[in-house]
């Protein structure tokens, strides 16, 4: 008997819906929201809101194009956590609604765990253990992945996350938001001619705080000495900025490499889909000879096929959540 399960994606400004049946991904459907590019950054309510709106036509979407009936679910899996709590809630109130509805069991998930599980999504897959570096723009982490659902958290961001330096540098540059995307792009016709500080922090956490003010005060002076500076050299200030945030990644990533003596490295998450990280972690898994892996783009953003992923595992164990299950803007390993 086949085992379908629906996941369910809204911890930030994307409402998506995904459909898996034996592990097979059948269908992977995301709304976004563009009106946060009017205020530069997600506004919490307006992103709640515009979930109520989303939620029904993307499930159906999701089950329509998957060419799946909602009496042949056997399971609902939905964010739990980490995330915007009005746009959690909108999530899971919709799939306990369901899942009481369908008479199906509930799986809770946590968003970055599902991130890293978003290598099962499709082949080529990493086999256990494997190290993995997940950067999102509120979270960097070194996670060691024993299995489909025990992992272990090795380092983390102390302050401000690898997608927030992208972000409000890109802020600084008067890009729009997301800038992530838009530096990645600027910086392929650039070069990395400025050399910003790398932050020194010990063991394998992470920090980025430092940066982002050393890059504001090198703006600051820059463009006081030439008001025109940014705009003639924004794609070189890209190409120095992306070079920077990667190596610290890349550094770190290595350094757990040969702490644990594993050599299975894989990336997720959305800054995992930025061409420099990508192309980095090819150069550095050759010349280490790792194995290395990295999601299609479609699963490095938030995406709901992750949750279905992790869902199916949580469902193959029978960790299942009651109906008083409630979401949490924040959630411990």
């Amino acid at each position: 008997m086949s085992i379908i399960i629906l996941g369910i994606e809204s911890s930030c400004d994307d409402t998506a819906a995904a459909v898996l049946r034996d592990g097979t991904i059948l269908s992977n459907v995301v709304a976004s929201q563009e009106v946060h590019k009017l205020y530069g950054g997600v506004v919490p309510e307006v992103a709640s809101r515009a979930h109520q709106e989303n939620i029904v036509p993307v499930v159906d979407m999701a089950l329509k194009k998957a060419g799946i009936d909602k009496g042949d679910l056997n399971g609902i899996a939905f964010t739990k956590g980490p995330g915007l709590i009005g746009s959690l809630l909108v999530g899971s109130s919709f799939a306990k609604a369901m899942a009481l509805g369908l008479g199906v069991p509930l799986m809770g998930v946590h968003h970055m765990q599902a991130h890293i599980l978003a290598h099962f999504a499709e082949a080529p897959m990493p086999k256990f253990p494997f190290l993995c570096l997940t950067v999102s723009g509120g979270h960097t982490q070194l996670v060691l992945v024993k299995d489909y659902l025990v992992m272990e958290l090795l380092g983390e961001t102390l302050d401000d996350a690898a997608g927030e330096a992208f972000d409000k540098t890109g802020k600084m540059l008067g890009l729009d938001y997301p800038a992530g995307p838009i530096i990645d792009q600027l910086a392929q016709q650039g070069q990395p001619v400025f050399d910003f500080p790398e932050p020194q922090v010990k063991g394998l956490d992470f920090s980025f705080s430092g940066l982002k003010t050393a890059i504001l005060y090198f703006l600051r002076d820059q463009s006081r000495a030439d008001p025109g500076f940014i705009q003639n050299n924004l794609a070189d200030i890209c190409a120095s900025v992306q070079e920077r945030i990667t190596s610290i990644l890349l550094k770190k990533l290595k350094a757990a490499a040969l702490q644990t003596g594993i050599r299975e490295i894989a990336i997720a998450g959305g800054v995992s889909a930025n061409s420099g990280l990508r192309k980095g972690l090819e150069n550095m898994g050759q010349a280490e000879g790792w194995n290395t892996y990295i999601p299609k783009f479609e699963y490095c953003t938030d995406n709901a096929a992750m949750i279905a992923v992790t869902g199916y595992y949580k469902y193959l164990k029978g960790d299942f959540a009651g109906q008083d299950v409630v979401p949490t803007a924040r959630m411990d390993w």
